[in-house]
């Protein structure tokens, strides 16, 4: 799931529950769009925080390729480098608050539909349904 600062959903990915998470980060991040106040919306954010799931060379690179910040805590079998902002961090709460919200729905919960369409249906509206 990706999410603004405000804690707003902003693009889904569903894969298998086998598939690691991080293999759906380029999609992910190529999906949604940030509302400004004036202009184009943006696709590309600013900075991008995630935990440690994310923390390897090919996403770190990725990102680094379009020019976007990273507050990513590193593995324990990893290098340091850089400093770690742990304010930005925090902010990283707002999407498990987005994703617990979501879980308040019962259908997305328990995941009642076999076909990953349908449930992607239940998902974008359970989503539509906390922006209003």
């Amino acid at each position: 799931m990706r999410a603004d600062g405000r804690g707003k959903p902003l693009a889904f990915v569903l894969q298998p529950g086998q598939k690691h998470e991080s293999k759906a980060f380029e999609p992910l991040m190529e999906r949604g769009a940030v509302k400004r106040r004036r202009g184009r919306p943006r696709s590309r954010p600013r900075r991008v925080v995630g935990d440690k799931a994310y923390s390897n060379r090919r996403i770190r690179e990725w990102l680094r390729c379009r020019g976007i910040r990273v507050t990513i805590p590193r593995k324990a079998n990893e290098r340091r480098r850089g400093q770690f902002n742990k304010a930005f961090y925090k902010l990283r709460a707002r999407v498990e608050h987005l994703i617990n919200r979501l879980k308040q729905f019962r259908r997305i919960a328990t995941r009642y539909e076999k076909r990953a369409d349908n449930y992607l249906g239940m998902v974008t509206i359970g989503a539509i349904l906390l922006y209003l």
